[in-house]
């Protein structure tokens, strides 16, 4: 009788759930270990499905752990208010769910405001944040009218896209360069109906959830923030690439405990165009 191989480990290695305080489950999956815990978080819209150059190489080091917000990936959908509270609060109870820590939060894009939310509330056990290109209240451009109307028409344009296919179609094909297993599950859980719809909740509170943070800044203590900009000004990015970066300049000079770190080759996407990047602005934070 031939031997059975044993069954390959998924890139992003086991997956588990846990519940929430109401009840919802919530899918993530780690692999690594350490007495650190790296907890990476996606941008709007995207489920654990983007990490996939970057969480495996963390998790050489320590423990990483990939996770879907509700309504995205394997999560159960919220029936409540996606703001920024509210994601932030999910995130909270999944660090008490992974154990003491220390923590360090990794968050793309939306999930930048994220974990420095969720960081102002769990200040005692972080050792760290990186921000990967993220949304800032600082950039003006989300307050102007067309970034509203643009907004606003997302509510019948993403559907249609849905439905037809062409979300998919267009939205998976940068994330084409990470391992296979990782491309497939992104292929099929980040663009259906409910992630779309899941996107759309998320968006309803986006600029009221950024006025806040620039009125009202977080206090994240003497937390250690990293933000990581792109700054390759190329395609439809070369329209908002300088004012974003702008705020990540500004966001870093104003707070003590952070640094600005440029990347040079990247836009908006920075996990698939300069991995390695973010790998190192991490293990940084662990010694």
């Amino acid at each position: 009788m031939p031997e059975t191989m044993p069954k390959q480990l998924h890139t992003y290695g086991h997956s588990r759930y846990m519940q929430t305080a109401d009840g919802r489950r919530l899918h993530y999956m780690e692999q690594g270990a350490g007495t650190l815990t790296v907890v990476f978080e996606s941008g709007m819209g995207a489920s654990r499905s983007v990490w996939g150059l970057v969480q495996p190489h963390v998790a050489e080091h320590t423990r990483a752990v990939v996770y879907d917000r509700a309504g995205m990936g394997r999560s159960e959908p919220d029936r409540e208010p996606r703001t920024l509270a509210r994601i932030a609060g999910d995130l909270s109870q999944l660090l008490d769910h992974l154990g003491p820590g220390p923590f360090v939060l990794v968050g793309h894009s939306w999930g930048g405001p994220i974990i420095r939310t969720a960081a102002a509330m769990n200040t005692g056990r972080l050792r760290g944040l990186v921000l990967v290109d993220p949304t800032d209240e600082h950039c003006g451009m989300y307050f102007e009218e067309s970034s509203a109307k643009h907004y606003g028409r997302m509510d019948t344009i993403l559907p249609l896209m849905t439905r037809t296919g062409l979300y998919r179609l267009l939205g998976s094909r940068p994330g084409k360069v990470q391992p296979a297993d990782v491309y497939k599950e992104h292929r099929r859980e980040d663009f259906t109906m409910q992630s779309a719809r899941t996107m759309l909740a998320e968006g309803q509170a986006f600029v009221e959830d950024l006025r806040t943070l620039r009125g009202s800044p977080l206090n994240l203590g003497d937390t250690e923030v990293c933000i990581v900009s792109g700054t390759l000004m190329s395609g439809s990015e070369k329209n908002y690439r300088p004012a974003l970066h702008a705020a990540h300049r500004q966001s870093a000079a104003l707070l003590e405990t952070s640094r600005l770190v440029e990347a040079p080759k990247s836009g908006h996407m920075i996990m698939y165009s300069e991995p390695q990047l973010i790998v190192n602005e991490i293990i940084r934070m662990l010694v």
